[in-house]
C-alpha cells in the first residue's frame, strides 16, 4: 500500500496551514521589544516593555515555544486589498491559507453549507484578452486561444505595478511546475513509458515553435513601459501553465481567462466542495432570438444587394472613412459590452464543510496522467487511472508473430469494420477495451474466416451477417456489443499477456514495480515534487498492467481447466 511521503507538500492537491516565518513552523524569540504582526484582519501590534519578568520569560521558554499560526503574509494583505478594489466579494467564511512553499489554498473559517454563495467575482475583475492592456496588440496580430491568453498574461506582468492586476499576479506562483516546464532531460529520465511522455516531448518543440512566430514579433512592438524580457521562451512556458492549470472558461465574449479567487481552490478527484458558475452575458430568449432572425431574414437579401451597390461607387477616401466607422463602432460595441455586464461570477457550495476543514474543487474525474500533464500533480489510490496500449504495439506484436503483410492486411479488415482507434485504454480494475480485443480476434482469425469476412465488406452494401463471424460457440457481430469474455479466447488471453510484457518494457528494466514503491515512500516533497509525482504516475499504471495480467491469467486458468475437466469426464 503506498503511503504519503514523509513531508506532504504538492502545490495543488494538498497545501498545510501557513505557519511563521519562511521555515513554517519557527521559533518566536521574545526580544526586549517584540512586535508581532498578525495581519489578519486587521495589524495588530502587541509590544512587551522591557522588564524583568520579560526577560526571565525569554530566558524559560525562548527556545521552545513554537507558534503555528495561519497568518496573512504580505502578499495575502495585498491581495486582499485588490479584491475589494476591484469587484471580488470573498466571503469572510473563507480563509485564504498560506503554506511553508508559498502555496495559497482556501479553508472554511466557519462551518460552510451546500448552496452558500462565497465568493461573487466581476468579470471585469478577470484577466482576459478582452480586459488586457494588450487587446489591441494581440486582436491586431489575429491570435486567438491560448496563445492570445498568454500574450496578455505576459502583457500585464511586463508592466510590473502599473499593470491593473499587479495585487493579483503576485499572489500567483511565476509558474506551475507541469511537465510542460521540465527540461527535456528530466522528461526523458522521469516519464519514459509513461502516458504523457511522447505527449509533453510533441507539447515542448510545439510552444517552442508558437514563441518564436508569434510571440518574437511583438516584441518591437511593445510600449516602453512592459518589460521586454517578460516576453521570453521561459515567461511564455510559464504563462502557459498558468493557463493550463488556473484557467477557466468565463462567458462568450470574454472566452477564457483568469478568475482571482477561484483559481486559488485547490483540486480533489471526485471531492468537489466549491462550484464555480459562469453566466453568459446578454442572453436572450430563444423566442427572442428566433424573432430577431426572422425579422432580419426577409430584408438580409436586400440589404446585401444595396451594400454592393452603394460599395461600388464609392471612392476609396469613402471606403477608408467607412471602414473607420466600423471599426469605431466595433469599438463602442465592445466597450458598452463590457461597461453593461454587470453579472457575476460565483462561486457555490455543493456540499457542506465544517470550520478548519480545506475547501476543494475539482478539475474533474480525471487519472494522474491528465492530472500531471495538466496540472502538476498525481493523487494516491486516484480511482480513475487508465493505461493506453498503442496500436505500434499490437502492430509489432503481430508482425513478430507472423508477417508484415499478414499484418498490414488484418488492419486494413479492422479499419473497413469502421475501426479507427490508435491506442486502446485498459481501466483502472484492468479490463482492456472490447475493440482491443476484437482487432485481436480480426488478427487471429483462420485464412478461410479472414478471407470470407473481407470478401463480405467488399461490396458498398454490406449486410448484418456479412459482419459476423463465430467465435467459440457464439455469434460474433462486428460494430455491436459483445461481452468480453466471449472475445477473450485463449489465443487472445496468450496476445494480451505478450503486449502487456511489452508494454510494461517501455518504463526499462532498472527497476520493477515493487522498486517503484518504495522509492515513491522515501521520496521527501517539496524537494522531490518532480521524481515523487513521475513515480505515481508510473506505479498507478504499472499497476493496472499487473491488474490487467492477472485477469488474462485467470481466464486462461479457467478455460485451460474447462477444457481439462471435459476430456477427463469424456474418459470416464
Amino acid at each position: 500500500m503506498l503511503t504519503e511521503p514523509s513531508r506532504a507538500g504538492q502545490r495543488r492537491s494538498k497545501a498545510g496551514s501557513c505557519k511563521l516565518g519562511n521555515a513554517g513552523e519557527t521559533l518566536l524569540h521574545l526580544t526586549d521589544a517584540v512586535a508581532v504582526s498578525l495581519l489578519y484582519p486587521d495589524v495588530v501590534y502587541v509590544s512587551l516593555r522591557q522588564s524583568h519578568q520579560t526577560k526571565t520569560f525569554i530566558a524559560m521558554f525562548s527556545k521552545s515555544i513554537t507558534l503555528s499560526l495561519s497568518i496573512v503574509t504580505r502578499r495575502l494583505i495585498a491581495f486582499k486589498k485588490w479584491m475589494k478594489a476591484n469587484g471580488v466579494d470573498c466571503s469572510d467564511a473563507l480563509d485564504l491559507v498560506e503554506d511553508q512553499n508559498d502555496a495559497v489554498s482556501v479553508k472554511a473559517s466557519r462551518d460552510l453549507k451546500e448552496g452558500d454563495v462565497v465568493a461573487n467575482i466581476s468579470k471585469t475583475a478577470c484577466l482576459t484578452v478582452k480586459t488586457s492592456g494588450a487587446r489591441e496588440m494581440i486582436e491586431s496580430a489575429e491570435l486567438d486561444g491560448p496563445l492570445a491568453l498568454s500574450v496578455a498574461i505576459m502583457y500585464e506582468r511586463g508592466l510590473g505595478q502599473e499593470s491593473p492586476w499587479a495585487g493579483y499576479l503576485q499572489i500567483l506562483p511565476f509558474q506551475e511546475d507541469l511537465p510542460l516546464v521540465w527540461p527535456l532531460d528530466e522528461l526523458d529520465s522521469l516519464l519514459s513509458g509513461t502516458e504523457i511522455h511522447k505527449d509533453v516531448k510533441k507539447d515542448h518543440g510545439l510552444v517552442y515553435e508558437d514563441w518564436e512566430e508569434n510571440i518574437v514579433p511583438l516584441t518591437p512592438l511593445l510600449p516602453e513601459n512592459v518589460d521586454r524580457g517578460s516576453f521570453g521562451i521561459k515567461e511564455y512556458l510559464a504563462a502557459k501553465s498558468l493557463i493550463a492549470s488556473r484557467s477557466f472558461e468565463i462567458d462568450d465574449y470574454h472566452g477564457w481567462g483568469m478568475v482571482p479567487l477561484a483559481d486559488l481552490f485547490n483540486h480533489k478527484t471526485g471531492e468537489e466542495d466549491v462550484h464555480f458558475t459562469a453566466e453568459l452575458p446578454h442572453s436572450e430568449s430563444d423566442s427572442e432570438a428566433d424573432e430577431t432572425d426572422n425579422s432580419d431574414a426577409a430584408s438580409a437579401a436586400t440589404d446585401e444587394e444595396d451594400e454592393t451597390s452603394s460599395k461600388n461607387s464609392t471612392s476609396p477616401e469613402q471606403s477608408l472613412e467607412d471602414e473607420n466607422t466600423d471599426e469605431e463602432a466595433k469599438e463602442e460595441e465592445d466597450s458598452s459590452m463590457l461597461q453593461d455586464d454587470v453579472s457575476s461570477l460565483e462561486m457555490i457550495m455543493v456540499k457542506n464543510v465544517p470550520a478548519g476543514a480545506e475547501v476543494y474543487n475539482t478539475y474533474g474525474l480525471i487519472g494522474n496522467a491528465a492530472l500531471l500533464h495538466r496540472y502538476g500533480f498525481t493523487e494516491l489510490d486516484n480511482l480513475y487511472n487508465i493505461v493506453n496500449i498503442d496500436l505500434d504495439l499490437v502492430t509489432e506484436w503481430s508482425t513478430s508473430s507472423f508477417t508484415t503483410r499478414y499484418t498490414r492486411a488484418r488492419l486494413a479488415l479492422f479499419k473497413k469494420l469502421g475501426y479507427n482507434s490508435e491506442y486502446f485504454e485498459v481501466s483502472s480494475t484492468g479490463e482492456p477495451e472490447t475493440e482491443l480485443l476484437m482487432l485481436l480476434n480480426i488478427l487471429l482469425l483462420p485464412d478461410d474466416t479472414y478471407n470470407k469476412l473481407d470478401l463480405a465488406l467488399t461490396g458498398d452494401c454490406v449486410s448484418k451477417e456479412g459482419r459476423e463471424i463465430t467465435i467459440g460457440k457464439h455469434k460474433v457481430k462486428f460494430g455491436e456489443s459483445c461481452s468480453s469474455d466471449v472475445l477473450l479466447t485463449d489465443g487472445v488471453c496468450e496476445a494480451l499477456l505478450a503486449i502487456v510484457d511489452k508494454r510494461e518494457g517501455l518504463y526499462g528494466t532498472s527497476s520493477s514495480l515493487e522498486d517503484d514503491v518504495v522509492k515513491v515512500e522515501s521520496c521527501v516533497l517539496p524537494r522531490d515534487r518532480r521524481l515523487y509525482h513521475s513515480l505515481v504516475l508510473r506505479v498507478s499504471e504499472r499497476r493496472i498492467l499487473e491488474k490487467l495480467r492477472s485477469n488474462v491469467r485467470e481466464r486462461l486458468g479457467e478455460v485451460s481447466g474447462g477444457k481439462r475437466r471435459k476430456k477427463m469426464n469424456s474418459k470416464s
